[in-house]
């Protein structure tokens, strides 16, 4: 039974299942913090950012950041240049996780990976959100389409030529419907700066 286990087992059992564990996740489960610092003394896990750990050694994919990102801000939604990343959409390589928190929310703080925040409320935050498990964790990501309205909501931040690409690579790869992209050019109040481009697609 998993309570008759010693901390240490129960603490490299989580690591196992969740690739990366949180150490404010520990306390519900009966294993106290000082078995994370003895479990990375021994050599058993190793520390990836302020209160994030895993196994060493373990495989992580290219997409890895946005697994610790995802850990560490679970109500964050990987967007734009993160989220084209993400589907293949750019030749953009951006060092920062690009993500969408809450109008009201605080900022997180990381030690890593770098974040690059952007503020989204209402139906711009909640609506065409996707989940992805990348590393064995759960990744919120804006669909392709939302991705796309929201380079063009965001043009100034990222550059229209990007956003242009972004929409040229979704629609040739049919990736996203002329109804999803116009579905979401309104939610983003996008839809009269995205007309004459999505008029030269269809």
């Amino acid at each position: 039974m998993l309570d008759m286990k010693m901390p240490s087992e129960n603490l490299l059992d989580l690591a196992k299942n969740q690739r990366l564990i949180r150490s404010r996740d520990l306390a519900s489960l009966g294993i106290p913090r000082v078995a994370l610092t003895r479990a990375v003394r021994r050599g058993e896990l190793e520390r990836v950012g302020r209160g994030l750990y895993r196994l060493p050694g373990r495989v992580v994919s290219a997409q890895g950041s946005l697994a610790e990102v995802a850990r560490k801000v679970p109500k964050g939604v990987v967007c734009l240049l993160s989220a084209l990343r993400f589907y293949n959409l750019t030749t953009q390589a951006p060092f920062e996780v690009w993500l969408a928190i809450d109008n009201k929310a605080m900022k997180p703080k990381l030690e890593y990976p770098p974040l690059r925040i952007v503020r989204f409320s209402g139906a711009a935050l909640t609506e065409g959100v996707e989940e992805h498990v990348v590393d064995g964790v759960t990744v919120r990501v804006t669909s392709v389409a939302k991705t796309v309205a929201d380079c063009f909501k965001y043009r100034n931040k990222i550059g229209l030529d990007v956003a242009l690409e972004a929409l040229r690579e979704a629609w040739n790869e049919k990736r996203m419907t002329s109804d999803d992209i116009w579905y979401y050019a309104k939610v983003c109040r996008v839809a009269n700066v995205m007309r004459p481009y999505l008029e030269s697609l269809v």
